[in-house]
């Protein structure tokens, strides 16, 4: 059968042919049928998470450009009558929808511990600040290697445990948006907002060490969830008088009922690393501190956290990265090329993939860890109450190896900048300055601090880490 001519298609469908595929040459390619990709095109059914990628890298596309390929916004030029007054409840609908996401008057991170109490002191990690499910907070720091993780072969669909229509605002039709993100997209345009693979979290297993099984999911999968979560509380949160919301109130956290369950929530644990500077002479240890910029990134900003922190990802959608990068480690050495040293994003968007024994930062990075001047541990999974996003806490102890590792370390970066003082970007070690610090810090990363600070003779030990 003839392919339609160009003009017709849809932009997918357009760049298929581009690729020089057929409908049944791209379908052959990414093992599914030929009617399968007509829907793709028709815009009937959207590509699942984890065939974005393949599909992708057949489209030699970004994921973002996928996206827009898949949910093109087409211009209009006569788009029919709206009915009377959708204009003003458009304005209307987006302003509230603004009003609720940058409320004012909240201090700190005055709602997530609000949203904290809804759940059991059980299920509170010490501090009260965040949530940990049973087994999830280890009870001392293990070496990093010996968190096992293991990779799904079967790829796992998720549907939101409720409707999300009541958190979104209306298009300019006078219709909800199709997610968050969009919406944040488009309203309110942070420069960092990008659609990538991530590693999704399948399963926790506690019972010999701590194992972590993963599959994947796209960025804005799992941002399009938490975020619906944290707006949905924040608008109760307000109509309530700034007091902590009722379950009634909740229908969407009401339905994910056990936040704990990686079938009913979805989670793409990132990495949040405490980095320390120890001192090998003495007690005058440091650590570094990251104060995220509310107009360059989608979420977090005016909190200082942990550095590095970032998404739990492969370098790129190439099926090799997928494979190579499922990894701790490497994902905590690209977020430290890239939050310490200002290095860019490592996203793929490079003409070849990283050679981690032999690339800068990377050899150093490695070099340094095989000779024990820097050492990793982790502490086990928590999650942000707000928006019941999973974070694994890790901490680093670099020794006077960090010295010559970060000797160009940026004060200021993509996403926010250094926090330090006499122009150092680091602070001390110390249970004053942890305390001096505390309304200033994420819940996580005040959890991550307190915890590491109880553990530090064991933490700085020079025989202990891996």
């Amino acid at each position: 059968m003839a392919e339609p001519t160009p003009g017709a298609l849809s932009p997918l469908a357009a760049h298929r042919l581009a690729a020089g595929f057929t409908q049944e040459g791209l379908a052959e390619r990414l093992g599914v049928d030929r009617g399968t990709v007509g829907r793709w095109e028709r815009g009937a059914q959207a590509p699942q998470p984890w065939q974005r990628p393949a599909l992708a890298t057949t489209l030699r596309v970004s994921l973002a450009e996928l996206d827009d390929l898949v949910n093109p916004v087409l211009p209009s030029p006569a788009p029919p009558a709206m009915p009377p007054g959708t204009a003003a409840r458009v304005r209307r609908s987006r302003q509230q929808w603004l009003d609720v996401r940058n409320a004012l008057g909240v201090r700190g991170r005055e709602l997530t511990e609000l949203a904290a109490w809804l759940y059991p002191e059980s299920r509170r990690a010490p501090g009260g600040h965040v949530l940990a499910g049973p087994g999830w907070l280890l009870d001392r720091p293990v070496p990093l290697d010996s968190v096992r993780l293991s990779w799904s072969g079967g790829q796992r669909p998720f549907r939101l445990p409720g409707s999300v229509e009541h958190v979104l605002p209306l298009t300019d039709r006078g219709e909800p948006y199709a997610g968050y993100s969009r919406a944040v997209r488009d309203l309110v345009r942070p420069r960092l907002l990008e659609n990538r693979l991530s590693y999704r979290l399948l399963d926790v297993r506690t019972g010999d060490g701590l194992e972590l099984e993963f599959g994947t999911t796209t960025f804005f999968e799992a941002f399009d969830l938490k975020q619906a979560l944290a707006h949905e509380f924040k608008a109760a949160w307000l109509a309530s008088d700034r007091s902590v919301p009722t379950w009634d109130a909740l229908p969407l956290r009401t339905a994910v009922r056990d936040p704990f369950d990686p079938s009913r929530l979805l989670m793409s644990p990132g990495i949040s690393t405490l980095t320390v500077r120890r001192d090998r002479t003495g007690d005058r240890h440091r650590f570094v501190l990251h104060e995220r910029d509310g107009g360059k990134v989608a979420d977090g900003g005016g909190l200082c956290h942990v550095m590095p922190a970032g998404e739990f990802q492969p370098s790129s959608v190439d099926p090799a990265d997928v494979r190579d990068d499922f990894s701790l480690w490497r994902t905590i050495m690209r977020e430290f090329s890239e939050e310490f040293l200002g290095n860019p994003e490592h996203d793929g968007a490079a003409s070849r993939r990283i050679d981690y024994a032999h690339d800068e930062p990377f050899r150093s990075f490695e070099q340094a860890r095989a000779a024990g001047g820097l050492r990793l541990w982790h502490y086990g999974l928590v999650l942000e109450p707000l928006e019941l996003g999973a974070i694994q806490m890790t901490v680093a102890v670099v020794d006077d190896v960090f010295d010559r590792l970060f000797a160009d370390l940026v004060a200021t970066n993509d996403e926010g900048q250094v926090v330090g003082r006499d122009g150092r970007t680091d602070m001390p070690f110390t249970a004053e300055a942890v305390d001096r610090l505390d309304p200033r810090l994420s819940a996580s990363a005040l959890t991550l601090l307190r915890l590491a600070w109880r553990d530090r003779e064991y933490l700085l030990h020079p025989t202990h880490g891996a």
